[in-house]
């Protein structure tokens, strides 16, 4: 009887030292947590300019984390009980180790979002390893001294969870109320939906989610539900708000169709004698906010905003994703993303016919210029696709260029724009016997924004400003916050001037249309609304041109491929394909404000939750009305809620049946290369 008098005597004193080392790293744990997140605020609010208060925020982000450390800590409560059975001193050292991690992973998420303000999400998982770590290297942050400051981080974490079970002792009755109410908090953030963001403008959101939060539940969402697919679809024959209607012929090809494009482009134009060459400028990051005519941020393209002069410009254009992986798909094809972009299927490409494809069957020569490496997200594959004459890389630069700096070690994504343009004119041939389709990607505009000739950039910015764009000098101080940022963009332009300059010289210019366009606008200036990551400069010049336009219509991407084929169709003759599996419809040509396109759009890769039909906009769960410069604003109509998620659903389950099947267009029963 003794015996069992003693066994009993010692089940309080082992609860007490098991709910001390559980409870005394865990207070640790959220007091680190609570100091990251008020770096985190202060970081973002000293850094980027933002129009709304930092007490807007603070109350919800306090929210925001307590939600996500009651989870986090109920289930790390339970698998510390079941460890502790086996050992209480494995469970503490797990408990100790696994904390330490999550500190480090969570400081790196938020250092992420500091410099982009976006969170990271299940995009990770969208790229190869070997594009993670060109994009580290990229940034400046793959060196010997973080690797050693990171190993040295995790071991005082260590030490400092193990210090916070010497610090906090506290009666078991004490841990049994802790206990007690981790579980009610849990209970009642659950029940109640606490914790989670309100609608409100998205940097707001963005802030206030906790990061480790979003990448968790993202990374759940992508290894439990990424690889299911439906192929509950039914084709349509169009809808009657649409420029272009569309009868759907297949339903093994879902994305197949025949329809009359018509062709916008010729009443701008001069009647061709021959057929034109086409130059591509796509611009690395040039989102419409600091590029153009109504550019809210003010433009920073000084050469470009003269070429609109004699130009036609689409004020409300809008790129297909919210990151290069989306462009040339996108400018070339019209077609579906794919799981994570069309690039991604580069291993074994469904057969299709895009706009270099057709115009090389029309004996147009196909020639590829850019200053990185053409692996990265699988360009080259791509552009290897569509049979160019020429496809220039950085691996093909003549040793008198130099590449772009690096933000540390010998690592850059390249070569600068200026030596993109100067190679390539150089690499042209001086003459041709066939038209052309020749395109310039730019990639100085991209983090880490290191731009070459600093001294030179950082006063013109400042003219620019000043002068220019005539700033208040009470608002200097939030344009240089992103005074790296600015200077790239610049000196894009300046690029794209010297080039231009250059190209009228050759006897080719007089024949020539160049669309410029950028890919998406950059993320680390705050962005205005949801839909402003997509809103990009198109322009089209060309000594063909007999007038200038502006067009408000609504036009993305999508809409480049047909509209162009159909005036070459016209104007130039070439042959075009009975059937089409474009996504897009016409550019707008209309000088008011009008959205007649419906189209998914994709924020980054693995990121599929926006969705555009006429003037309406979908966007994670919330429907919003779109207005002039691409304004959204919040409105309820369940109606029209239930229209758009059936119709992006609907497009969903047609992508995840290409992605399966690689069924996009019919291949010829006797194709030969």
């Amino acid at each position: 009887m003794s015996q069992k008098a003693a066994i009993r005597s010692t089940l309080p004193f082992r609860t007490q030292s098991l709910l001390n080392n559980f409870w005394g790293i865990s207070l640790i744990f959220i007091l680190l947590m609570t100091s990251i997140r008020m770096v985190e605020i202060y970081l973002v609010f000293e850094n980027h300019p933002l129009n709304f208060d930092i007490k807007e925020i603070l109350w919800d982000s306090f929210l925001s984390d307590i939600g996500w450390h009651l989870y986090l800590l109920g289930i790390l409560f339970i698998l510390f009980i079941l460890v502790s059975l086996l050992s209480r001193k494995l469970a503490k050292i797990s408990y100790q180790l696994v904390l330490s991690l999550l500190v480090v992973i969570h400081t790196g998420l938020v250092f992420y979002f500091y410099k982009t303000l976006l969170p990271l999400g299940k995009d990770l998982f969208a790229y190869s390893p070997d594009d993670l770590l060109m994009t580290v290297k990229a940034s400046g942050q793959w060196n010997i001294f973080n690797l050693v400051g990171l190993v040295i981080l995790l071991v005082f974490l260590f030490y400092l969870f193990h210090l916070g079970t010497k610090l906090f002792k506290f009666s078991l009755t004490t841990y049994g109320i802790m206990s007690g109410l981790m579980i009610v908090g849990i209970l009642t953030f659950s029940y109640f939906g606490l914790g989670k963001p309100r609608v409100l403008n998205e940097t707001e959101e963005n802030i206030i989610t906790n990061k480790s939060r979003f990448l968790t539940e993202q990374s759940f969402d992508y290894f439990m539900y990424g690889g299911e697919y439906y192929f509950d679809f039914y084709l349509r024959s169009g809808t009657d708000n649409m420029v272009v209607q569309k009868s759907y012929t297949s339903d093994a090809y879902p994305f197949l169709h025949t329809a009359e494009y018509p062709d916008v482009l010729s009443p701008y134009f001069d009647t061709l004698q021959q057929a034109p060459d086409i130059v591509f400028i796509f611009l690395e990051s040039f989102g419409k906010a600091y590029s153009g005519t109504d550019a809210y941020l003010g433009s920073f393209t000084p050469f470009l905003d003269s070429l609109e002069q004699h130009s036609l410009v689409w004020l409300n254009a809008i790129s297909s994703t919210g990151r290069t992986f989306g462009l040339q798909p996108g400018v070339f094809g019209g077609f579906p993303f794919g799981e994570k972009g069309f690039l991604d299927l580069y291993e074994n490409y469904p057969y299709h016919k895009s706009f270099l494809s057709i115009l090389r069957d029309n004996d147009y020569e196909i020639r590829y210029f850019t200053g990185a490496d053409k692996n990265f997200d699988h360009v080259g594959n791509f552009i290897d696709y569509q049979k160019p004459v020429q496809f220039v890389d950085e691996k093909d630069y003549d040793p008198k260029y130099s590449k772009a700096p690096a933000a540390s070690g010998n690592f850059t994504w390249g070569f600068a724009d200026k030596e993109l343009f100067r190679n390539g004119l150089e690499k042209l041939p001086q003459s041709y016997s066939k038209p052309q389709v020749i395109t310039f990607q730019t990639q100085t505009s991209h983090d880490p924004y290191i731009v070459p000739e600093r001294p030179f950039y950082q006063e013109k910015l400042k003219n620019h400003l000043q002068q220019t764009l005539k700033i208040p000098n009470s608002e200097i101080s939030d344009y240089m916050a992103y005074e790296d940022i600015y200077m790239t963009v610049l000196y894009a332009d300046d690029a794209v001037k010297e080039f231009i300059t250059k190209y009228k010289e050759r006897p080719e210019f007089q024949n020539t249309i160049f669309i410029i366009t950028g890919d998406h606008r950059l993320p680390e200036i705050p962005m205005s609304n949801r839909l402003d990551r997509f809103h990009v400069p198109l322009m089209m010049y060309s000594p063909l041109l007999k007038s200038q336009e502006y067009f408000r219509g609504v036009s993305s991407h999508f809409e480049i491929t047909p509209s162009l084929l159909s005036f070459l169709k016209n104007q130039a003759g070439i042959q075009l394909p009975e059937q089409e599996t474009w996504l897009g419809q016409v550019l707008d040509t209309a000088r008011t404000f009008q959205s007649r396109i419906a189209m998914p759009l994709m924020r980054n890769k693995n990121q599929l939750i926006d969705y555009i039909h006429g003037d309406l906009f979908y966007s994670d769960g919330q429907l919003f009305k779109v207005s002039d410069n691409l304004v959204i604003d919040p409105i309820i109509s369940p109606d029209d809620l239930t229209q758009l998620k059936g119709e992006f659903e609907d497009f969903k389950n047609k992508n995840n049946y290409m992605v399966q099947t690689r069924k996009l267009y019919p291949e010829p029963k006797n194709q030969v290369d």
